[in-house]
């Protein structure tokens, strides 16, 4: 009989998602809820992380939306203590909040800050949410996980976090130039270097921590930039926002029991070239 339905089944288990109403953040808060996991929407917004919470719940699940600022070490601490008394333990936690700055078809938000203009006040913003935020939320996670004798921690990273943006796929002709930021190649390598030292410091105590790395998910961006984007991948396009979540459930269950420290990158090939 195939092991394969078994070591892929989260049954009894508990995961807390940061970005939770996110883009991909819903899509591993269902995925980790129809694999048999009780899953804690975390998310500053209250509105949408709800709306996860219902969904969930109709298809038979348990989930519960709970306010969480990445940054602020007390909410941390609550959103920990809330998934313990509300279900008992905490197995999975998933770093998936970040500030990832997109670019506007309205042109409301250009980007057009170059490297030598950017402002310290961006750079620390992001900082706060994808690195420090990660940190703190892990920090509180692994108290809760070593009192438990384990738990599994999933860092999402991005290509960006591998090497720096291609500029030139966000320039449009005869417009103002634009660039993806800096804060954001630099928190997503940073990731990695935490998931790294977290999997190392914790080999010992039962605790996997290991990151995943999406290439460009589609969200409603206009033709010129799908265009400009698929063509430097192999495969030709943009990721669908559903095509993170099998590495997503692979990473957060037993059939990666013998993984930690790594990063499981799913990119169209965008990194191959």
């Amino acid at each position: 009989m195939s092991i394969l339905p078994k070591v892929f089944d989260l049954t009894g288990r508990v995961a807390v998602v940061t970005g939770g109403a996110g883009l991909l953040g819903r899509q591993f808060c269902q995925t980790l809820a129809e694999a048999g996991a009780a899953v804690l929407v975390a998310d500053m917004n209250d509105a949408p992380s709800k709306e996860v919470e219902k969904y969930i719940e109709a298809s038979g699940k348990s989930a519960l939306a709970q306010y969480l600022d990445v940054g602020d070490p007390a909410s941390a601490h609550v959103c920990v203590e809330v998934a313990v008394k509300h279900f008992g333990r905490l197995d999975i936690w998933v770093n998936s909040a970040a500030l990832d700055p997109k670019f506007d078809p309205q042109g409301k938000d250009k980007h057009t800050s170059s490297f030598e203009e950017y402002a310290l006040e961006a750079w620390e913003k992001t900082l706060r949410v994808n690195l420090t935020g990660a940190f703190l939320c892990s920090q509180a996670a692994v108290r809760q996980m070593l009192k438990q004798g384990g738990g599994v921690i999933i860092n999402v990273c991005s290509t960006y976090g591998l090497g720096g943006p291609d500029q030139r796929i966000y320039q449009k002709k005869g417009r103002t130039p634009q660039f993806k930021p800096v804060d954001y190649t630099v928190t997503k390598a940073g990731i990695l270097g935490l998931t790294k030292y977290l999997a190392t410091f914790y080999g010992d105590k039962n605790i996997r921590v290991n990151a995943l790395t999406p290439g460009g998910v589609f969200n409603d961006h206009d033709d010129g930039f799908v265009n400009a984007y698929s063509a430097r991948t192999v495969l030709g396009r943009m990721a669908r926002p559903d095509e993170m979540n099998a590495a997503l459930l692979f990473l957060a269950s037993d059939a990666s029991s013998y993984m930690t420290g790594a990063n499981l990158v799913v990119d169209g090939g965008w990194t191959a070239w």
